[in-house]
Order: C-alpha cells, then sequence, then structure tokens
C-alpha cells in the first residue's frame, strides 16, 4: 500500500515487512526469496553473515546491494550490552556510517528471551553515539516504554521465541504496547506461517519482522510471497476495521423484511 507507508526514523517505507537473511540454502535462495517477500529493509546478523569484514569470502552484498535495500544490521548472537555495542559499532564503519540498526541482547542460548537489563543498557549508549534503533525486546509493556522513553526509533516485542514459529501467544500484552506507543511496534520473532503475520497486522502492529519463517519453509520463496500478501491483508484489515463481535448472537446477511411468503 503505497499510500500508506510505514514511517521508520522519520523516513517512509513502503513495505511493513521486514525480513531476515539466515539459514537459507546459499545466497542465491535468499536474494530470490527476498525479493517475493517486497522487503525494504533486510537484517543481517554481523556476527554471521559477511558483509565485507572477510574479503575473501561470499558477500551478501552481492546479492543484497545496498543501493536496493535498506541493509538493518543485527547483534545475533550477543549476550551482553558491551558485545552488541561493539558490533553495531563494526557494522557503522562497515557500512560508511549507517545508523540504522536492530539492537538484541540475549539473556541464554536454549530460549533466545531478551536480557532486557542487558538491552536496556545497550540501548542507552547506542541513542547517545546517534545510532537509530530498533529493538528487540519481551513482550512487557513496562520493558517497551522504558526503551521508547530512551529513543529507540521502534520496539520489536516477540510474538514467541525466536524460531518456534508458535505464532502470536499474548496478544493481549501486544496490545497494551501498541495502545501505549508513540514509535512503530514491530512484532519480531515467532511467527510461522501467513496466518500469523496477517494476525500480528491486524491487532495494529505497524510491521513484521521475520526469517526463520520462510527461509525454513519447504518453499522459501513462495512462503515469503505469502508473508508479503498476509501483511498487506493484515493491515488493510485493520485500517478497514473489523465488524464487532456478538457473542451468542446471530447476525443474518440478507434483509429479514420484505421476504416472499
Amino acid at each position: 500500500m503505497n499510500n500508506d507507508p510505514l514511517i521508520l526514523a522519520g523516513k517512509p517505507v513502503r513495505s511493513r515487512l521486514l525480513v531476515g537473511t539466515g539459514k537459507y540454502a546459499d545466497f542465491n535462495q535468499t536474494r530470490d526469496a527476498v525479493e517475493a517477500s517486497g522487503a525494504e529493509i533486510v537484517t543481517v546478523a554481523i556476527r554471521r553473515t559477511n558483509i565485507g569484514q572477510n574479503p575473501d569470502e561470499p558477500s551478501l552484498l552481492d546479492v543484497i546491494p545496498p543501493d536496493r535495500y535498506t541493509l538493518l544490521p543485527n547483534t545475533a548472537g550477543c549476550y551482553t550490552a558491551q558485545d552488541a555495542v561493539r558490533t553495531l559499532r563494526l557494522a557503522r564503519e562497515l557500512l560508511d556510517g549507517h545508523s540504522l540498526v536492530k539492537l538484541e541482547v540475549l539473556g541464554d542460548p536454549h530460549t533466545l528471551f531478551p536480557d532486557m537489563a542487558e538491552t536496556l543498557s545497550a540501548a542507552e549508549i547506542l541513542v547517545k553515539e546517534g545510532f537509530q534503533v530498533l529493538v528487540y525486546c519481551s513482550d512487557d509493556p513496562i520493558m517497551a516504554k522504558r526503551l521508547e522513553e530512551i529513543g529507540c526509533v521502534a520496539v520489536m516485542p516477540l510474538a514467541s521465541l525466536i524460531g518456534s514459529g508458535m505464532g502470536i501467544l499474548n496478544p493481549w500484552n501486544l496490545r497494551i504496547i501498541i495502545d501505549n506507543a508513540k514509535v512503530p511496534v514491530i512484532v519480531d520473532a515467532g511467527v510461522g506461517t501467513a496466518s500469523d503475520a496477517a494476525i500480528a497486522m491486524e491487532l495494529g502492529c505497524a510491521g513484521v519482522l521475520m526469517n526463520t519463517a520462510i527461509a525454513q519453509a519447504k518453499n522459501p520463496v513462495l512462503m515469503a510471497s505469502a508473508m508479503r500478501k498476509a501483511v498487506e491483508a493484515g493491515r488493510e484489515a485493520f485500517l478497514a476495521g473489523r465488524m464487532p463481535r456478538k457473542t451468542y448472537q446471530a447476525s443474518p446477511s440478507s434483509p429479514t423484511s420484505g421476504m416472499i411468503r
């Protein structure tokens, strides 16, 4: 929907679907899936993906060129604020001063749940250094608000555990975060299929970020296309406003007056 852009760090973005670049069979499949998704913002794990730091290896930038996509460096694999800040400083050097970044600081390697104390600490440092921070966080409305107050340009609560495909397990917390946020709320982690993405958008999320749901599908390129449509449909449904729920009360679709007897 070109007339309904996502405003992120003051700039309009046409696609509300953000995608990752990990777990694909190869860079060619990554390219094809990203193209099918229609995404303009593509997140890159600096610790796991070569974007120039290893000059003798194939670079992701060969198939995801920065002049076509907005790269979103992320701190996947970081467990302390110090490591996360160091990683994003490196990304800024590699990408010629690029300031739009995704912060995630993990609490443990099993659940990949965010360590919110370390996340808050890293966010404060990065914002002071001029980074525009999208931040992965728990679905705790208080934590989300604190990150917004620090100056993060978007909060990204998890729908369920990273890579789990369990979908949106707590829509009520997401609604509280959305209702109280003055920055975009983008669901990050847990989406498994297109209906999950549509539900996130119908709740009022500004966008959805995903990786595993596309990369680990049997047909990643086809799933990327499905996710694109689901995000667009969910956004349109949110803007349209759903009909009221009527508990235990039916309502006929056609008029009951003037019926042929």
